[in-house]
């Protein structure tokens, strides 16, 4: 990833965050969490992944992110000076849950010594 691509992840990172703070006062989204912004080389496409407290209301948070995905990204183009706004797709980021995995298998290892 090249230095500008970073730039721009963590400028969609952040910006997004506030537009889900301050824009976006839905409770039926939980608590979510923007964990990373990868950006496509040409910045045409941005993957957001996001970490959703409650895991059985993951797929509903993400098709209502999805619903007003158009919202969101007009929003972003508001707040970020680039010739084009990147076309944004919501993941959930399922790395704690295979943190959480690898530590329980590391304790029952321990538990068997």
């Amino acid at each position: 990833m090249s230095v500008r691509t970073e730039k721009i992840s963590e400028l969609i990172k952040k910006e997004i965050s506030i537009i889900f703070l301050q824009k976006i006062n839905d409770p039926a989204l939980g608590m979510l969490t923007i964990t990373d912004v990868k950006v496509t080389p040409d910045v045409k496409i941005a993957k957001i992944y996001i970490s959703v407290f409650n895991k059985e209301k993951r797929a509903d948070t993400l098709s209502k992110i999805e619903s007003i995905n158009g919202y969101i990204r007009s929003e972003l183009a508001h707040r970020i000076k680039l010739r084009f706004v990147p076309e944004l797709k919501f993941f959930i980021d399922e790395t704690l849950d295979y943190v959480e995995k690898i530590e329980s298998l590391i304790k029952k290892t321990h538990e068997n010594d």
